[in-house]
């Protein structure tokens, strides 16, 4: 993080974190306070770990941790992690998805991730999920330029997929058609009007405005061909969680805190990433190539396939239109090579 920007988020966070001097002790100041709670997350290592370095006890270390987290989710949340409102602001992102992944209609790439945990005592198997170590679920869905635009963190792993998914806000407020999404209309050069939509893998089930990919026994070329285009658009969002893994270490582990602590989520933006790390397009062949982070392991564990087996009418014909319109009016030049 270059000073400046580190300045800015010491003054976003001087009214709420400031504290004041004892006769027993001087406060840490703002600045050191953001110091090592940056340390933490960036490195993973335990407040018993950084203590030595940072010459500030363990009990303080993660004291400072949890409190300014919670100030910096804060003051960053209303500008950074933030659902579009109006009609316009959809349309924007549907036109950047159409623009940068040939996906039109898009108007975010959605998935979920089991965030490792230490269970607080008592819990029993309250957190245990289906991979075998407990944790809580991060549901996000990303735009098509790796921002965060919605964040859903807390629900027990032991809650199955499609728990997950029904108790989050956004899908509720998807059913009751309370996000001002632009009306159905058609894909370009097509007749029938579509919903806009999100994009997702097999752990959510198939919706008119959420598609996921046809079940992967007997594709045919043109389902083949919808699923890789679907997979394209969903590089979003895997790169959003590769990004956050890559830059804050403390994914990379069980966090010893109390599930209520663990919900940590730090916007992170483009001026921060080097190109090399996340998926970019080769600009001569259009083919993908993958970010290095994607050559580390993977800490973050994927939610289970969903066990929807009986999806309305309506939304697979909305997937049968957009895998139509994919190998006609919509096709590329790679997409024939990309499914070999």
């Amino acid at each position: 993080m270059d000073q400046d920007s580190f300045n800015g988020l010491v003054t976003l966070l001087e009214p709420s974190l400031q504290r004041q001097d004892t006769v027993m002790r001087e406060a840490i100041p703002v600045g050191e306070r953001l110091a090592i709670t940056l340390r933490y997350l960036a490195t993973g290592h335990t407040s018993r770990a950084l203590e030595y370095s940072l010459r500030v006890s363990r009990h303080s270390i993660s004291k400072i941790v949890i409190e300014t987290c919670e100030k910096l989710y804060n003051v960053l949340q209303p500008n950074y992690i933030k659902v579009p409102s109006t009609i316009e602001e959809w349309n924007n992102i549907a036109t950047r998805f159409e623009e940068k992944w040939n996906f039109p209609h898009c108007i975010g790439a959605l998935d979920g991730k089991h965030i490792s945990i230490q269970p607080p005592p008592n819990s029993g198997s309250h957190y245990f999920n289906y991979k075998g170590f407990n944790s809580i679920v991060l549901l996000a869905l990303a735009d098509a330029d790796l921002t965060f635009i919605y964040i859903d963190v807390g629900t027990n792993g032991r809650v199955s997929d499609g728990g997950v998914w029904a108790k989050c806000g956004l899908s509720q407020a998807l059913e009751q058609n309370k996000l001002n999404i632009p009306p159905p209309k058609e894909l370009p050069g097509r007749q029938l009007p579509v919903p806009f939509a999100i994009v997702a893998d097999e752990a959510f089930g198939l919706k008119p405005w959420l598609m996921r990919p046809y079940p992967r026994t007997l594709l045919d070329k043109p389902k083949q061909i919808f699923n890789y285009r679907l997979s394209r658009a969903r590089r979003c969002v895997e790169n959003v969680f590769g990004v956050l893994a890559n830059r804050f270490r403390v994914f990379r582990k069980s966090i010893p805190l109390e599930p209520s602590k663990t919900i940590i989520i730090t916007h992170t933006r483009y001026t921060y990433t080097p190109l090399s790390l996340v998926d970019h397009e080769d600009t001569e062949t259009s083919q993908v190539i993958c970010g290095t982070w994607r050559q580390e392991p993977q800490c973050l564990q994927p939610i289970a396939a969903s066990s929807d087996r009986h999806p309305s009418v309506l939304a697979k014909e909305v997937r049968e239109e957009f895998c139509s319109y994919f190998n006609a009016n919509g096709a590329v030049s790679w997409q024939d090579n990309s499914i070999q």
